[in-house]
């Protein structure tokens, strides 16, 4: 009663399950590949701080001028420069102070020739730390983290 093209063992393999699992293979491998160069290749010089000799005075920079920034265990930002500290409030702050400075005459024109140097303290929140490195390269100024050996 049943035909006999239906009794054989058919060999047709089915490949739509194997395209599927190979456009999900790609799919991963390609959101990999966008979030390591969004988190990896900023570009960021990281910077040793020696502790046993002072830190050389902002006015002995002579190739450019440094700015040194600090970020406390709250995820305060700390602008200091050689007479004063002050606290920012944000990120957006931070941006503003380069600008301002800048356009005040204070910081070369030339944003290239500013370093701009991040002390991170060991306790600080890495969402902070990464939200200022991006928005100092926004501005187009030179970020280097600094950490110091213990």
């Amino acid at each position: 009663m049943i035909p006999e093209e239906e009794l054989k063992a058919q060999r047709i393999l089915n490949l739509a399950p194997m395209v599927d699992f190979l456009f999900l293979i790609l799919a991963v491998f390609a959101v990999l590949a966008v979030t390591r160069t969004a988190l990896y290749d900023c570009e960021v010089n990281l910077v040793k701080m020696d502790t046993k000799t002072p830190p050389p005075s902002f006015a002995e920079a002579k190739p450019g001028y440094t700015i040194l920034l600090s970020i406390n265990d709250q995820g305060q930002y700390k602008w200091v420069t050689d007479f004063n500290e002050y606290l920012l409030d944000g990120v957006a702050s931070v941006k503003a102070e380069l600008l301002r400075q800048q356009e005040l005459g204070l910081l070369p024109a030339d944003r290239e020739m500013t370093k701009v140097l991040l002390h991170i303290d060991k306790d600080a929140n890495w969402e902070s730390v990464a939200k200022v490195i991006f928005a100092i390269k926004e501005t187009g100024y030179q970020i280097n983290p600094v950490y110091c050996p213990e």
